[in-house]
C-alpha cells in the first residue's frame, strides 16, 4: 500500500501509481492520467464539504484572457493545521509518491447549478506574462491530484479535451495527471474543463506539485 513507503522523491514515477491497488489508467499516448475510486470515504468528504461550505469565496483566476465567466465556481483554501487536512495531504502525497514539500496547500472548489471551469491547464505558461509572478520560487506545477467530493445531481464532469475522456463525479474518486510531456515539457494535452453543473452542487479538493519546494 502507498502508505507503507513515505514519499521522498520531488517527482512521481508513473508506473508506481499504476502498480497500485485499484488505480486505472487512462489509455493515452498524450497524457498521463490515473483514476482510483473510494480514494476517501464518504464521511470524510462530507466533512470537507463542510470545512469548504464555512470558508468558501469567489474563485480567481491567473488569466481569464478577458473572459469574466472563464471560471465562475467559489473556492476554499484548506487548513493544513487542521488535523483531517493534515492526514489527506498526507495520502494524496502517499499515493503520488511525491515529497509533501514541493506540495501547494490543498484548496476546495464548489460549483453549483451553471458554474463551471472552461477549459484550461494547471501548469502556467513560461512565456505568459504571470509566469514569474507565480513560477519564481517553486517553479511550475508537475502533477494534479484531484478528488470529487459528492456526485450532483447532473452535470459536473471533468473533460480531457484534448484526448476525448470525459470523467463523471464520483463520490470519492481521485484524479491524477501529469501536467509535463515525456520530455518534461508543459503537456497542452492537459486541458480539461470542469464542465457546468446542471443540478445540485459540486464539490472537489485540488492537490498541485510543484518542479521545487512550496514556499
Amino acid at each position: 500500500m502507498p502508505s507503507d513507503h513515505p514519499p521522498t522523491a520531488p517527482d512521481a514515477d508513473p508506473a508506481r501509481i499504476a502498480a497500485l491497488p485499484r488505480v486505472q489508467r487512462v489509455p493515452s499516448r498524450d497524457l498521463t492520467l490515473f483514476i482510483q475510486r473510494d480514494f476517501l470515504a464518504p464521511s470524510e468528504c462530507a466533512a470537507l464539504i463542510d470545512r469548504i461550505e464555512h470558508r468558501r469565496r469567489p474563485s480567481a483566476i491567473a488569466d481569464a484572457n478577458g473572459d469574466t465567466v472563464f471560471r465562475t465556481s467559489e473556492t476554499c483554501d484548506l487548513d493544513m493545521a487542521d488535523p483531517l487536512v493534515a492526514q489527506i495531504d498526507a495520502r494524496l502525497a502517499a499515493f503520488a509518491g511525491i515529497d509533501p514539500a514541493y506540495g501547494e496547500p490543498i484548496q476546495g472548489q464548489r460549483y453549483t447549478v451553471g458554474q463551471e471551469f472552461k477549459a484550461h491547464t494547471d501548469f502556467f505558461d513560461p512565456h505568459g506574462a504571470d509566469y514569474p509572478r507565480y513560477c519564481s520560487v517553486s517553479g511550475n506545477r508537475t502533477w494534479t491530484l484531484m478528488v470529487y467530493l459528492n456526485q450532483p445531481h447532473a452535470g459536473g464532469a471533468t473533460r480531457f479535451v484534448k484526448i476525448g475522456k470525459t470523467v463523471q463525479p464520483e463520490t470519492g474518486k481521485l484524479l491524477a495527471w501529469n501536467n509535463r510531456n515525456d520530455a518534461g515539457r508543459c503537456n497542452d494535452a492537459s486541458l480539461h474543463h470542469g464542465m457546468k453543473v446542471r443540478s445540485g452542487v459540486k464539490h472537489i479538493i485540488t492537490k498541485w506539485y510543484r518542479e521545487r519546494p512550496w514556499g
